[in-house]
């Protein structure tokens, strides 16, 4: 029997938003002079030492609909993130930004899906995967997947995209349920049943490390830091100071890293920075205790 460790659910949510704080001064940037361990101002959109983007916003938005409704609502999870978008549009992503920018016009989510997809070419981007954490932290076994998949497919049509998701959050369901990294990763690569998906993963030592826009090339990027780190802290600094899309590298890692080596492990200094800790810990306690109702 496997128990839901509060101490590794919180260190998920809390280490998510710990690397998107740390790496969004240098999302986007090039190789750079010197190597950052600290949180700092700045970014693609203004903002202050340890305040997040919206890889934290849409966790909290993914977080907050499980626990209002004990479960997975499509509807009531795609209004929080159409709400959070509407508070800071700017650091939304190419395609979650034109799937709500076509919701807000009145057509239906599945058809502003569709329409994104045709209208970026393509829609295998990040965003699923950077925001899916708390569905790790509530579901486990093959319903991980399944929510994953349905989630993603709210602002995501690729299924890459949402099997990207389905694999990370695998990783962190099973983390913190106590089990080791190794058993995570084959319990997340016996569910995957996107083919492209289980290819790069199933191989991830075969590639190279990219902090990508692409969503199975940055699960893969944080899958393979995470696999190869010996700390929390090694992990989040080894993201955070890539190049490219560090908030979210930094995010996805900082929530693989959270489940394994627990909230206890994550430098008092960067908690005591972070802007959005309370709300983050309160949410993760809730998680914990939650009771899914079956739909």
């Amino acid at each position: 029997m496997f128990i839901l460790l509060r101490e590794r659910a919180e260190g998920a949510l809390i280490g998510l938003a710990i690397g998107d704080a740390l790496g969004a001064p240098f999302e986007g940037t090039g190789q750079r002079d010197r190597w950052s361990g600290r949180m700092e101002p700045g970014g693609r959109s203004p903002r202050r030492a340890g305040a997040v983007t919206d890889d934290t916003l849409q966790a909290i938005a993914v977080a907050e609909s499980l626990i209002a409704c004990r479960g997975f609502s499509g509807p009531d999870m795609a209004a929080r993130l159409l709400t959070g978008y509407r508070a800071r549009p700017e650091f939304y992503g190419p395609t979650s930004s034109t799937v709500f920018s076509l919701i807000e016009t009145g057509i239906p989510i599945p058809r502003a899906v569709r329409l994104a997809h045709e209208r970026c070419s393509g829609s295998r981007t990040n965003g699923p995967v950077m925001r899916g954490a708390p569905i790790g932290i509530v579901y486990e076994g093959r319903r991980v997947e399944e929510v994953s998949m349905a989630a993603a497919k709210l602002t995501h049509h690729d299924p890459v995209a949402g099997a990207a998701s389905g694999f990370v959050n695998r990783v962190v369901s099973e983390l913190c349920r106590g089990r080791t990294r190794q058993e995570a990763y084959h319990a997340a690569l016996s569910g995957c049943r996107e083919p492209e998906v289980a290819g790069m993963l199933g191989e991830w030592r075969a590639h190279p490390v990219i902090a990508s826009l692409d969503a199975l090339l940055l699960a893969h990027a944080a899958l393979t830091i995470t696999m190869t780190s010996r700390s929390f802290r090694e992990a989040v600094e080894r993201a955070v100071n890539a190049r490219g899309d560090t908030d979210t590298l930094g995010a996805v890692v900082g929530a693989l890293a959270g489940a394994e080596h627990g909230v206890l492990a994550i430098p008092d200094a960067w908690i005591t920075t972070l802007e959005e800790r309370g709300r983050l810990f309160e949410l993760a306690r809730e998680l914990t205790r939650l009771e899914i109702t079956v739909r």
